[in-house]
């Protein structure tokens, strides 16, 4: 069962419970589609986000809403209420620790101020939609908030940060700015120890604590491209630069910005940079792309794709061609 799925349903719980006084556990279980265990923990879910359900025993007996569940009128016009809910149930299963279940308590309190034909068309996109996402890097709250008044009030954050090698070190920094790629989120700040910028993983943080010693805040011009330059190159054995036969927002809406840096060139071609720990590993990708291409460096980029074609060439059962400069298909 989806996170989504446990949402809506915990919401539809809600909506009956709303609906009249008295509900048995086997009618919230019909009306659901689940049994009565499930139901039971869907009603303890509604205690814990403050919803006072109350169990009715005896003959006749079952669930009814408690006092004190109204709330002020909805101060949303149409389309807002539709993005508001909509986002929150995507940030139900999003990388921030606890956001989703933060998430299914405001998505809970709009549910029971909105109108019934937005409840309609918010649950007619929910119903339509799937999520579809890969492994995420889940960062605590806290970390967040305090990384984010450390840079709005520039004082220095020491944390420990856990290295390739395993190995935790106290690292001190005067921190700029937060990014996310929608998988991960980054810290840019300066390095106190090492003197320089740096960009940090949050989630290999550890203990962070904000100082009451303010730093100098050293202007950079652009600290997003600043991270990315450190999350597509830095990291990896090889960094290929290719040039590509198309305009660069195109290739920006096909290679995501955690993977590679697009960079403007001439007369309709840009120069994509990549990283990777392999070289065929970089030549499967790029093979991928469907432009015109020229690689630049490494020369052994060339090799890489030769093989490739030649792997390629005996899968398709044709012969394989040696030589020549590659070209995508």
């Amino acid at each position: 069962m989806t996170v989504e799925a446990t949402t809506e349903r915990v919401l539809r719980l809600l909506g009956l419970l709303q609906r009249r006084p008295s509900w048995t556990a086997a009618d919230l279980a019909a009306e659901l589609g689940v049994t009565d265990r499930c139901v039971r923990r869907d009603v303890q879910r509604l205690r814990t986000l403050g919803y006072p359900v109350q169990a009715v025993s005896g003959v006749g007996g079952g669930y009814q809403l408690g006092a004190g569940t109204r709330l002020p009128p909805l101060l949303l016009d149409d389309e807002e209420a539709i993005a508001t809910a909509v986002s929150l149930r995507l940030a139900s299963g999003g990388t921030i620790a606890g956001a989703g279940e933060a998430a299914l308590r405001a998505l809970a309190k709009l549910d029971q101020v909105m109108p019934s034909r937005l409840r309609a068309e918010v649950r007619a996109v929910h119903g339509a939609t799937e999520t579809l996402m890969g492994p995420v890097a889940e960062i605590d709250a806290e970390l967040l908030v305090t990384l984010a008044r450390a840079c709005r009030d520039a004082v220095r954050v020491r944390f420990t940060y856990a290295g390739r090698d395993g190995g935790d070190r106290e690292r001190t920094v005067g921190p700029i700015r937060m990014v996310t790629t929608g998988r991960r989120w980054y810290l840019m700040a300066w390095d106190v120890d090492r003197d320089d910028w740096r960009t940090f993983r949050l989630e290999r943080m550890g203990a962070a604590t904000a100082t009451t010693w303010r730093f100098r805040v050293r202007e950079h011009p652009d600290p997003v491209a600043y991270v990315q330059r450190s999350v597509t190159e830095a990291p990896y054995r090889y960094l290929a630069r290719v040039r590509v036969h198309a305009q660069p927002d195109r290739v920006r809406a096909l290679v995501p910005p955690q993977v590679g840096r697009v960079e403007d060139d001439r007369d309709g071609w840009c120069v994509l940079v990549v990283g990777g720990e392999s070289l065929d590993w970089l030549a499967a990708h790029l093979a991928r792309l469907d432009h015109e291409m020229e690689v630049l460096e490494p020369p052994e980029l060339r090799e890489a794709l030769r093989r490739l074609a030649r792997r390629l060439a005996v899968l398709a059962g044709g012969p394989s061609e040696p030589g020549g400069q590659w070209r995508s298909a």
